[in-house]
């Protein structure tokens, strides 16, 4: 009886202390996990939402790279947190979908996480260092049915979507080339602007300075329609390579077990901080395009992430795409 007693006793005071925790969460600086490299769009992405997100909830969110092997690296620290909500992490479609097809990962992508919500999604442009002779899509893909044997397609790793990106073109134009993978977008970037790489699939959040500036070679953006922001960039349909398109989302995971309560305010923030005019206005000129309110909560998270599993999985596994 008196065991009965103080299992009862324990099981109120620790639904008391939770309580108690997400009422006055957060009482200090919170971590936001970025498993990809400094510079890349979910770094870009993070550090916006961070702002923002930070202003709603009152503390500071630290951001914090935790970079290799495709994201493996971070989303595995953001798993093994405590799930007390002063760790989070931003994912994407190359972290929390991909990798599951491709590395033997130790975390369960769909039961280690809970979803916070989606952020965004952006399509990628087909980008080439600024001396390739190749002027328009058509072009660059004869070029490198010509050079196939020396072409270099830079990547932000295995798995991630510029890398998969690459792999399906690779397919869709009949040529075979050299992948070059690098930690992350910013590293991948670098080297196509040091010309040390030929061509890229790369994000408008990165290329966006480099495509105005003129130092890089924009060919086609992997949309049905082209960018509001970059109206001058032909969709790959116009461009000569019909049907390919690429997209990628973000989103936020807490560890597996955060509260319920926790997760609820940290949603709001999130809701809050993509509703505001000045936030949503850095991602648009980004080319992100913002999910609607209804796509923002957990649980439309949770369906969606899992709807992309079931899509891409069987897609990745066929084209026989392993870590290395």
């Amino acid at each position: 009886m008196r065991k009965l007693f103080f299992a009862a006793a324990c099981a109120v005071a620790l639904q008391s202390a939770t309580g108690v925790m997400a009422e006055t969460y957060p009482s200090r600086p919170i971590t936001m996990v970025v498993p990809n490299s400094v510079g890349g769009s979910t770094d870009v992405i993070a550090r916006i939402m961070a702002q923002g997100m930070g202003e709603v909830l009152g503390q500071t969110i630290v951001v914090e790279n935790t970079t290799g092997a495709g994201g493996t690296i971070g989303e595995g620290r953001i798993a093994r947190s405590a799930p007390d909500g002063y760790t989070i992490g931003i994912g994407e479609w190359g972290t929390n979908v991909a990798t599951g097809a491709i590395y033997p990962l130790r975390y369960d992508l769909m039961k280690d996480f809970e979803p916070v919500g989606l952020i965004a999604t952006q399509p990628l442009l087909i980008v080439a260092r600024k001396s390739m002779p190749a002027s328009n899509l058509k072009e660059l893909i004869a070029w490198l049915r010509v050079d196939t044997s020396k072409a270099t397609v830079g990547n932000s790793g295995v798995g991630s979507p510029s890398h998969v990106a690459g792999i399906l073109f690779e397919k869709v134009v009949g040529a075979h080339f050299t992948m070059v993978p690098y930690r992350g977008a910013g590293e991948s970037t670098q080297a196509l602007l040091a010309q040390q790489t030929d061509v890229m699939f790369n994000t408008v959040a990165v290329s966006v300075g480099q495509m105005r500036s003129g130092s890089i070679k924009v060919y086609a953006v992997t949309a049905k329609s082209r960018l509001a922001m970059a109206p001058d960039i032909p969709t790959t349909d116009e461009a000569g390579l019909p049907g390919f398109y690429f997209s990628f989302w973000h989103a936020f995971w807490a560890p597996k077990g955060t509260p319920k309560e926790i997760i609820a305010k940290l949603n709001d923030a999130l809701v809050k901080t993509l509703a505001n005019p000045v936030t949503r206005k850095k991602l648009i000129d980004l080319a992100q395009e913002i999910f609607p309110r209804d796509q923002q909560t957990p649980e439309a998270l949770r369906a969606f992430q899992q709807a992309e599993i079931d899509k891409w999985w069987p897609i990745i596994k066929a084209a026989n795409i392993k870590a290395e």
